[in-house]
């Protein structure tokens, strides 16, 4: 159960930090916008592992080749919408609610494709999937919630302008995961 908590609470690293830097940009953050945010990505950190179990060998070799390149050029896109956004608003317009829609759908998914990998190698190790992926999901909801509660404290106390730390903290998670590739 130990390593499935230590590997739970490492998929859940950049869930959290994705959550810190939204939590930053949100004018208003209301518990429904916590929750939609932290039940999101529960969800799909929990699904991921699911879907990379009862993927097989097969698929593993296609994402894998990929994976990085995606996660990379979805978060460098929506990070920088968020700086250029911030850059040319005036300060009385609200930011997207990234709580909802495809926002929240890209942000999901780019935050669980590792889970997504997770599943592949439980696979490849013959091991069961189903409690993993409950804890890995459970971990990554606390911990979204945590993020995106801590982000908009710290964020609107003491950043003038937090979406574009946020932004930049976003792109930085797609070079990380693309140097995580390279580096392996």
């Amino acid at each position: 159960m130990f390593e499935i908590l230590v590997i739970a609470f490492g998929l859940g690293l950049d869930a959290f930090s994705l959550a810190v830097a939204f939590g930053m940009c949100q004018k208003v953050c209301t518990f429904n916008t916590r929750f939609r945010l932290s039940l999101s990505f529960g969800l799909f950190q929990f699904f991921m592992p699911l879907a990379g179990f009862y993927a097989g060998l097969r698929v593993a070799r296609f994402t894998e080749s990929i994976d990085h390149w995606i996660v990379f050029a979805v978060l460098s896109f929506v990070g920088g919408k968020m700086i250029y956004e911030a850059l040319s608003k005036d300060d009385n317009e609200t930011m997207v609610d990234i709580s909802r829609g495809i926002p929240l759908l890209i942000a999901s998914i780019a935050t669980s494709i590792d889970a997504l990998a997770v599943g592949f190698s439980f696979a490849l190790l013959k091991d069961g999937i189903l409690l993993p992926a409950i804890v890995i999901g459970i971990v990554a909801s606390i911990m979204t919630f945590v993020g995106v509660t801590f982000g908009h404290r710290v964020g609107r106390k003491y950043i003038s302008k937090p979406e574009v730390v946020g932004g930049i903290a976003i792109v930085i998670i797609g070079f990380k995961t693309l140097l995580e590739h390279f580096i392996n």
